[in-house]
């Protein structure tokens, strides 16, 4: 055990690892997990505070920066771990927003009342 602990050390005070902390391939990910960790709070909201046109252009910009992250060299996985949760917290909202304004039979409160009023 003190050999494997020593060993985790000796790479964590490493030269290379400072340098890796003090970049960009390592902060910019980590500023990134604000977008993905509040699609994740969002999914217990209602569903009619969801804007669509966010939504897609989320899953887009996560698409093109998953793409992103594997082409550039050297690899940056904790940028494409970042917008994979986002595409996945995304297009969960998605279908949310599309099961609430268009799948679900219902019509929206606001159509409801405007119905009614009518």
């Amino acid at each position: 055990m003190s050999a494997w602990t020593s060993r985790i050390f000796s790479q964590l005070s490493s030269k290379e690892f400072r340098s890796y902390l003090c970049s960009t391939h390592f902060w910019g990910p980590v500023a990134n997990w604000g977008i993905p960790l509040a699609a994740i709070a969002d999914m217990k909201k209602d569903p009619e505070m969801i804007s669509g046109k966010m939504t897609f252009a989320l899953c887009l910009y996560s698409a093109l920066f998953m793409r992103f992250a594997l082409v550039v060299v050297p690899r940056n996985l904790l940028l494409f771990s970042c917008h994979l949760t986002n595409e996945t917290a995304q297009l969960v909202q998605a279908y949310r927003f599309l099961d609430y304004h268009y799948l679900s039979g219902k019509k929206p409160e606001q159509e409801q009342l405007k119905i009614k009023s009518e």
